[in-house]
């Protein structure tokens, strides 16, 4: 039996705790899109999606997506979490809301929504 939209989301959402972007971007389709809304254009294919988590990745010692709220519709999955970043000397944490659309198993499209001032006064 096929995975469910929402199963493919959870599954996704815990692999940030492992901290292997390889098994993480294995995650979406090829053609997939990623868009972080409060900093602009999204990224579209594989290869531009990783360039966009490189911007963050490298810092953080460890990274988890802590769900809070999960539902989905279909192939649509919308959830409310909290992203926790150690990046070492300090934890920053910054609730996020994600939508996902899953086609054949994969993230075909992922956007995040969050304040974005937030995250910049949490850096410091």
């Amino acid at each position: 039996m096929a995975e469910s939209s929402y199963d493919v989301v959870e599954r996704f959402c815990k692999l940030w705790k492992q901290h292997d972007l390889n098994a993480i971007m294995q995650s979406f389709t090829d053609d997939a899109e990623y868009q972080n809304v409060p900093v602009g254009p999204g990224a579209k294919g594989k290869a531009a999606i990783k360039a966009a988590i490189d911007t963050f990745w490298p810092m953080a010692k460890s990274i988890e997506f802590k769900v809070l709220h999960a539902a989905a519709n279909g192939n649509i999955v919308m959830n409310e979490r909290v992203d926790i970043f150690d990046i070492g000397a300090k934890k920053i944490e910054l609730p996020v809301c994600g939508v996902f659309e899953v086609r054949g198993g994969k993230i075909a499209l992922w956007r995040d929504y969050f304040d974005l001032a937030m995250y910049t006064k949490q850096m410091g």
